[in-house]
């Protein structure tokens, strides 16, 4: 089948790319390449079965039209300072535009019109002049919280738009190579996730936007075809869990606090990431089994938690490059651990070197919101640099908000974030392979909703500017 564009993975960056062209009035034949079912017919059963049951072929938080943001918190991060490095590709004045313009697509579908941390007052000073004491620094950045249960209903309502429209959205069908001769991309090999019903998909232009859950796979592509790549960075960390009361101050103030260290001994950045106040710690399943931990944050639906990403850069030099593949091993380990499902121990057993028993959880003021987690000791899988790093910021941020540190505060592992192989490309998004594009968390240059859309964006216009030639 012969289109103009086909585009690999229906997530933000994808679907924004195609939504950008159709609002410069391009006349290109679409086609969008889903592993994953429509926003429709996501459904994960675990608020029924109390526990992951891993759905096959693919886990429904993961996979699925808008990707895992559709069932995230729906967060949206309205600086250029926030989400990836693509304002170090295209320059910082023309990131924070791109942000601009993308956030007001999201406010025509729906999006909530108040904006989070916009308020600079004594709260937030406050807040600051601790961090600074602590050797940490706040990131200034306002937020849209779109809602887990609203994201659904905006990326929905896109996804209607697109069909509307005539853009071709192809469900369960799993990418399994790019067609290439000569560094010039034709297309793609598509296929059933059983591996059967191959057949190929030719292409003016070919994109490919498959999301955290992706990235390995496009790495091994990559390598494949002589697509011109890095290794970057992987994250490494857990997912902390305390009482709201602990994080009420920075949660009324900045409802996301988003903090940045480099602790000693080593040295490596460390960061906060996808704070949830009253939110709920959830379980993602990838394709080769590997639990991972996430959080949510409902409009509505509140507990009396707040938990947050806690996350160790890692940068590995020669010879190794393979850090996915190094990250995806911890998680293994970690796996193996918890019997498949997610490990939780409380910070106090790990500084007294012990793990944690079931009995200990239910006697502790902060109660898990991931039912189903195993308690255990997340040390004897986690390397000792990453958790030094841990230990040391969490004893930091103490200082930023008491009782951070507190024996009971709740760790979960394995957080990791899959997109550190890089794809190279110039400040117009154009890779040594002809008629080929990266877009989004798996190219390594975002981190997020709102960057990785707007990236598709850039693309949508980019495209429709040459259409028009």
């Amino acid at each position: 089948m012969k289109y103009d564009l086909v585009i690999v993975g229906a997530g933000p960056a994808g679907i924004f790319t195609a939504l950008e062209l159709l609002r410069k009035g391009s006349k290109k034949k679409m086609v969008i390449i889903e592993k994953g079912q429509p926003i429709g017919r996501r459904r994960c059963p675990k608020g029924t079965t109390g526990r992951c049951v891993n759905c096959r072929p693919y886990c429904h938080i993961t996979t699925g039209f808008a990707g895992a943001g559709a069932f995230s918190d729906g967060k949206l991060s309205l600086s250029h300072e926030v989400g990836g490095q693509l304002p170090e590709l295209i320059g910082i004045d023309a990131a924070q535009s791109l942000i601009d313009y993308t956030d007001a697509i999201y406010l025509e579908f729906g999006a909530d019109t108040q904006v989070e941390g916009m308020v600079v007052d004594e709260r937030i000073k406050r807040i600051r002049r601790r961090a600074i004491t602590a050797g940490l620094r706040l990131v200034d950045c306002p937020i849209r919280h779109m809602g887990t249960e609203k994201a659904q209903e905006i990326y929905g309502a896109i996804q209607t738009y697109l069909t509307d429209k005539g853009v071709e959205i192809r469900f369960g069908v799993n990418c399994a190579d790019l067609i290439l001769t000569d560094h010039e991309c034709w297309g793609v090999v598509v296929e059933k996730p059983d591996g059967t019903g191959r057949e190929e998909i030719l292409a003016q232009d070919t994109v490919v936007a498959t999301g955290r859950r992706g990235a390995d796979w496009l790495e091994k592509i990559c390598q494949e075809h002589g697509i011109a790549h890095q290794p970057g960075t992987v994250d490494i960390g857990v997912r902390v869990e305390v009482r709201n009361e602990v994080m009420e101050e920075v949660n009324d103030a900045l409802y996301e606090g988003k903090f940045v260290g480099y602790p000693a001994p080593f040295r490596d950045k460390v960061r906060t990431f996808c704070q949830n106040p009253g939110g709920f710690v959830s379980q993602e399943n990838y394709d080769n089994d590997l639990a991972v931990v996430n959080g949510h944050s409902y409009k509505d639906l509140k507990s009396e938690n707040t938990n947050l990403s806690l996350l160790s850069s890692h940068n590995f030099n020669t010879p190794f490059n393979q850090p996915i593949a190094y990250a995806q091993k911890v998680g293994e380990l970690t796996n193996m651990l918890a019997n498949g499902h997610i490990l939780v121990q409380r910070f106090g057993d790990i500084l007294d070197g012990k793990r944690t028993w079931e009995r200990e959880l239910s006697r502790s003021n902060v109660k898990p919101t991931l039912k189903d987690a195993v308690a255990g000791d997340i040390t004897a899988a986690m390397p000792y640099r990453a958790m030094t790093n841990i230990i040391a910021f969490i004893q930091a941020l103490d200082m930023v908000v008491p009782g951070f540190a507190s024996p009971e505060t709740l760790l979960y592992s394995p957080e990791l974030k899959f997109y550190s192989n890089r794809v190279r490309m110039d400040a117009q998004l154009n890779t040594n392979i002809k008629g080929f594009y990266s877009l989004g968390d798996s190219s390594g240059w975002t981190r997020g909703l709102m960057m990785a859309s707007a990236m598709g964006v850039m693309l949508g216009d980019k495209l429709a500017a040459e259409e028009q030639k």
